[in-house]
Protein backbone atom coordinates (compact mmCIF):
# COMPACT_ATOMS: atom_id res chain seq x y z
CA UNK A 1 0.00 0.00 0.00
CA UNK A 2 0.99 2.95 -1.30
CA UNK A 3 2.27 6.05 1.85
CA UNK A 4 0.39 9.52 0.96
CA UNK A 5 2.30 12.22 2.08
CA UNK A 6 0.90 15.19 3.88
CA UNK A 7 0.59 18.24 2.47
CA UNK A 8 1.05 21.88 4.46
CA UNK A 9 -0.34 24.85 4.55
CA UNK A 10 1.77 26.83 6.59
CA UNK A 11 0.02 29.77 8.66
CA UNK A 12 0.63 33.55 8.88
CA UNK A 13 3.55 33.81 11.65
CA UNK A 14 5.30 30.24 10.42
CA UNK A 15 8.84 31.49 8.61
CA UNK A 16 8.45 32.25 5.43
CA UNK A 17 11.10 30.26 4.18
CA UNK A 18 10.31 26.68 5.55
CA UNK A 19 8.15 26.73 2.28
CA UNK A 20 11.25 26.96 -0.07
CA UNK A 21 13.15 24.65 2.59
CA UNK A 22 10.57 21.55 2.76
CA UNK A 23 9.89 21.62 -0.99
CA UNK A 24 13.50 21.37 -1.41
CA UNK A 25 13.66 18.01 0.61
CA UNK A 26 10.90 16.58 -1.73
CA UNK A 27 7.74 18.19 0.33
CA UNK A 28 4.51 20.17 -0.92
CA UNK A 29 4.34 22.80 1.00
CA UNK A 30 2.54 26.20 0.98
CA UNK A 31 2.62 29.51 2.84
CA UNK A 32 -0.52 31.15 3.10
CA UNK A 33 1.17 34.23 2.05
CA UNK A 34 1.68 32.97 -1.25
CA UNK A 35 -1.69 32.57 -1.86
CA UNK A 36 -4.93 35.04 -2.09
CA UNK A 37 -6.33 33.67 0.85
CA UNK A 38 -3.57 35.59 3.35
CA UNK A 39 -6.03 37.70 6.02
CA UNK A 40 -8.38 35.11 6.20
CA UNK A 41 -9.99 34.15 9.95
CA UNK A 42 -8.88 31.02 11.32
CA UNK A 43 -11.87 28.63 10.33
CA UNK A 44 -11.98 29.85 6.47
CA UNK A 45 -7.91 28.88 6.53
CA UNK A 46 -9.02 25.32 7.78
CA UNK A 47 -11.67 25.30 4.88
CA UNK A 48 -9.60 26.14 2.38
CA UNK A 49 -6.86 23.49 3.68
CA UNK A 50 -9.05 21.47 3.89
CA UNK A 51 -9.97 21.64 0.19
CA UNK A 52 -6.90 21.71 -1.02
CA UNK A 53 -6.43 18.21 1.46
CA UNK A 54 -3.21 20.24 3.77
CA UNK A 55 -2.46 19.88 7.23
CA UNK A 56 -2.08 23.26 8.67
CA UNK A 57 1.30 24.16 10.45
CA UNK A 58 0.10 26.90 13.03
CA UNK A 59 1.40 28.42 16.16
CA UNK A 60 -2.04 29.67 16.98
CA UNK A 61 -3.29 27.10 19.47
CA UNK A 62 -5.63 29.59 21.32
CA UNK A 63 -8.02 29.81 17.75
CA UNK A 64 -7.36 26.58 16.23
CA UNK A 65 -7.73 23.95 19.48
CA UNK A 66 -11.50 24.80 19.44
CA UNK A 67 -12.02 24.96 15.78
CA UNK A 68 -10.66 21.01 16.38
CA UNK A 69 -14.30 20.35 18.73
CA UNK A 70 -15.95 22.38 16.32
CA UNK A 71 -15.27 20.49 13.47
CA UNK A 72 -15.31 17.10 14.93
CA UNK A 73 -18.78 18.05 16.62
CA UNK A 74 -20.02 19.47 12.82
CA UNK A 75 -18.88 15.93 11.59
CA UNK A 76 -16.26 17.84 9.00
CA UNK A 77 -13.30 16.47 8.31
CA UNK A 78 -10.23 18.19 7.28
CA UNK A 79 -6.17 16.69 6.79
CA UNK A 80 -4.78 17.64 10.52
CA UNK A 81 -3.89 20.49 12.35
CA UNK A 82 -0.07 20.75 13.53
CA UNK A 83 -0.06 22.96 16.56
CA UNK A 84 3.75 24.01 17.55
CA UNK A 85 5.61 26.50 20.18
CA UNK A 86 8.01 29.11 18.28
CA UNK A 87 11.12 27.95 17.46
CA UNK A 88 14.37 29.29 15.71
CA UNK A 89 14.01 28.52 11.56
CA UNK A 90 16.65 25.62 11.76
CA UNK A 91 14.71 23.73 14.67
CA UNK A 92 11.13 24.23 12.61
CA UNK A 93 12.96 22.70 9.77
CA UNK A 94 14.13 20.03 11.18
CA UNK A 95 11.01 19.13 13.53
CA UNK A 96 8.46 19.38 10.51
CA UNK A 97 10.69 16.72 8.56
CA UNK A 98 10.62 14.20 11.17
CA UNK A 99 7.06 14.84 11.57
CA UNK A 100 6.38 14.44 7.69
CA UNK A 101 8.79 11.72 7.85
CA UNK A 102 6.91 9.69 10.46
CA UNK A 103 3.08 10.45 9.50
CA UNK A 104 1.54 9.99 6.34
CA UNK A 105 -1.31 11.87 4.83
CA UNK A 106 -4.02 9.29 6.33
CA UNK A 107 -2.51 9.21 10.05
CA UNK A 108 -2.70 12.98 10.16
CA UNK A 109 -6.42 13.34 8.75
CA UNK A 110 -8.60 14.99 11.29
CA UNK A 111 -6.17 14.88 14.38
CA UNK A 112 -4.52 17.68 15.89
CA UNK A 113 -0.98 17.32 16.82
CA UNK A 114 2.19 19.21 18.42
CA UNK A 115 5.11 19.50 16.46
CA UNK A 116 7.48 19.14 19.76
CA UNK A 117 6.46 15.25 19.57
CA UNK A 118 8.86 15.20 17.31
CA UNK A 119 11.54 17.08 18.35
CA UNK A 120 13.50 13.83 19.49
CA UNK A 121 16.70 12.44 17.49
Amino acid sequence: MTRTPVKLLLDEHIWTGLTDALEKQGYDALHILDTDQSGLDDEPLLAFAAAQERAVLTYNVKHFAPLVSLWYEAGKEHAGIIFSVQLPPSELLRQTLKLLEKLSADELKNTARWLQEFKGD
